[in-house]
């Protein structure tokens, strides 16, 4: 009886303990089983964010600049490494410190998180170690020169963007992020799901610049050279297509490590003689100037309102085309009394000055243009020369742009297309006209104004030997904290290259250079060098064809205007302001259509064509001299680099033909100067 009563308590307390685990898996798994798989799945499984990788960012010629590249981050648990062998040789192939190997070996050691980023395949012997972990990651690389890697930006360490076209363009650039879920084993290693394999990533879009990487590596060696070689603070260059408003090439440098910006598009300066083509411009739109006008710059200083103003090139009575050919600031500060102050500051803001041009740069400044209720009364009188006034060299570029392209004023990009993984465009850069600043008329005859300027005025060195060139030099006063600085000047030089159908507008400002200050010796003579490279360069964004054809408008300009000299009807005006009228001739009818009639400074009738004279004699003179002595002559000249010839700022001393010897007229005639 006591034997039943006991297998029953027993069989009874079992039942109990049966029912009670019965009810608590039906707890567990009924009423709370939601919870517990929730549990479950987040001690066993992690859902992981997969790293898109950011777009390629590539010139126009489609060269990578910037791509990004899947990498691992590894983290040892030395604790768990079973293999220390294995993983001390594949830590030594990925060249880890060797003291972060001894860490990872010893059992002792905390986690383990290695320093820097492995190519996958590199890893690949670590990963499949026991106890390392490894972590999808993207890199940025970039092959880019260091003012490309300006314009571009960078990111950081989390793939973020910090400046440039990566931060400017991320929302383009970044792309998706991905997911995928991570299982743990019971050893902790963590394995994809092959049943719930996530969200794979979408890479960003390609971003396709305006920029030619071989005219941008052409431009940053010419600015490098010029800063080192004429002890220069800095300098920058902007080569703009005119025609369609992309950046061709956009290099900045300054000595100061803490400037490493675009500085082209973000540091705005006074422009100085630069800015006198505008005014000459606003005049002609408003039919304010004719081509027989003239003023009289006197003995080359003028007093105005208490204020004395000074020429380096005493001109005379001059029109408005040797205003700008030798950039007298009393010449156009008496036609730009023409104009009322707000005519002259509404020509200012059409050529876009004061506001921003628009470019996918976040740091871009929009320069200063006061509006006349806040003048001085010297203010106009400034700005007709480029001061109280300040520009980027960005937008001195698509000022300049307006004379190349019939007067349009073109917004500039740094964007030529966007480009989906798949390969189709999501964007394409078509010109986009901001508005018409003036006739196309009006347009060319400034152009040919600037035309001048390099072939007989202040711009000669920048001249090339079988290409015309239209320019205009500047040397302004630079300003230190808001204040003149005696001696500090910032020359600079805009081109039109080729004059007669440009492709390109170049820019080139050089800040306080120390051995000269004058744009002509400084600023133009690089304009030279970037022209003479990217000629020669295999592809410089130039339209060769087209090129060929200003070679040949150049030797027939060339004719055209030796000709005309000796042959059109002109007023020449003479050192003592007599004149001198020259017949036509029948044989030259053929170039009566001339484009514009100006008045030219002082110059005798040239001889007829074909006739020998003999080579004057211009040892002693000046350039600007020397150059008109051989042109009354009847040659035509060209600048050659010799260093037998002396600063050519002094004078020139030797000429190929030699002085005194005997020469057809429309003979070739090389003054060999320093420069």
């Amino acid at each position: 009886m006591i034997r039943s009563s006991r297998i029953g308590l027993a069989h009874a307390t079992l039942a109990l303990f049966a029912i009670a685990i019965i009810a608590k898996a039906a707890d567990v798994q009924l009423v709370h089983g939601a919870t517990w798989r929730a549990r479950a799945s987040r001690q066993q499984s992690a859902e992981r964010t997969v790293p898109a990788p950011r777009g390629e960012i590539l010139d126009a010629t489609h060269r990578v600049l910037a791509q990004s590249r899947e990498m691992v981050r590894l983290e040892i648990s030395p604790r768990d490494v079973n293999e220390p062998g294995r993983l001390r040789r594949a830590l030594a192939a990925l060249h880890v410190d060797q003291s972060l190997i001894a860490r990872a070996l010893n059992p002792k050691s905390h986690y383990l998180v290695l320093p820097g980023r492995f190519l996958a395949v590199d890893a690949a012997p670590a990963m499949a170690v026991l106890g390392v972990h490894s972590f999808a990651t993207i890199m940025r690389g970039y092959a880019a020169s260091d003012g490309a890697q300006a314009i571009i930006g960078h990111v950081d360490a989390n793939n973020r963007p910090v400046d440039g076209i990566e931060l400017s363009l991320d929302a383009v650039l970044r792309g998706t992020p991905g997911s995928a879920t991570i299982f743990k084993d019971s050893h902790g290693q963590g394995r994809e799901s092959p049943t719930a394999p996530g969200t794979p990533p979408r890479r960003g879009d390609d971003v396709v610049l305006t920029i030619n990487a071989d005219l941008q590596e052409i431009a940053e060696r010419a600015l490098g050279d010029a800063v080192e070689r004429m002890g220069a603070e800095g300098g920058d260059i902007v080569i703009l297509d005119p025609h369609t408003g992309e950046i061709l090439a956009l290099a900045s440098r300054r000595l100061d490590p803490h400037v490493a910006a675009t500085t082209a598009l973000s540091e705005p300066f006074e422009p100085g003689s630069t800015a006198k083509p505008f005014i000459a411009a606003g005049l002609l739109e408003r039919g304010l100037v004719q081509p027989t006008d003239s003023v009289d710059t006197g003995n080359g200083v003028f007093d105005i309102n208490g204020r004395l103003i000074h020429d380096e090139h005493r001109v005379g009575r001059a029109p408005l085309a040797d205003v700008l050919r030798w950039s007298s600031n009393i010449g156009i500060v008496k036609f730009a009394e023409r104009l009322t102050p707000q005519q002259e500051y509404e020509t200012f803001r059409d050529f876009g000055f004061g506001m921003p041009t628009g470019v996918d740069y976040p740091t871009e400044s929009s320069g200063s243009l006061r509006p006349p209720g806040v003048w001085s009364k010297q203010s106009a009188n400034s700005m007709a020369m480029g001061y109280e006034i300040s520009v980027t060299p960005l937008q001195l570029a698509a000022a300049y742009a307006t004379f190349a392209n019939g007067g349009k004023l073109i917004e500039p990009a740094l964007v030529k297309a966007i480009v989906a993984p798949d390969g189709s465009i999501r964007y394409r850069h078509t010109p986009r006209v901001v508005r018409q600043v003036m006739p196309t008329a009006v347009a060319d005859r400034v152009r040919h104004m600037l035309l001048d300027v390099v072939d007989e005025g202040t711009a000669l060195q920048a001249a090339l030997d079988n290409y015309l060139l239209a320019g205009k030099t500047g040397t302004p006063r630079s300003t230190v904290r808001g204040h003149y600085v005696a001696g500090r000047y910032n020359p600079n030089f805009v081109g039109l290259f080729p004059g007669d159908a440009p492709q390109y507008v170049i820019v080139v400002k050089l800040e306080a250079p120390q051995s000269s200050i004058f744009a002509a010796r400084t600023a133009a003579p690089v304009t030279k060098a970037i022209l003479q490279a990217a000629i020669a360069a295999r592809d410089a964004a130039l339209d060769r064809g087209k090129l060929a054809s200003s070679m040949s408008a150049a030797r027939s300009d060339s004719l055209h205007h030796e000709v005309t000299q000796a042959a059109h009807p002109m007023r020449l005006a003479t050192a003592d302001r007599e004149t001198t009228t020259v017949t036509r001739d029948s044989a030259v009818d053929h170039v009566a259509a001339a484009p514009y009639v100006i008045t030219l400074p002082a110059r005798l009738a040239g001889p007829p064509a074909h006739v020998p004279r003999a080579v004057p004699d211009i040892r002693g003179l000046d350039l600007r001299d020397a150059v008109r002595s051989l042109h009354s002559a009847g040659f035509r000249v060209q600048l050659a680099h010799d260093r037998r010839a002396g600063d050519a700022a002094d004078a020139v001393t030797l000429t190929e033909p030699a002085a005194g010897e005997m020469a057809p007229t429309g003979t070739l005639v090389r003054l060999l100067i320093d420069y």
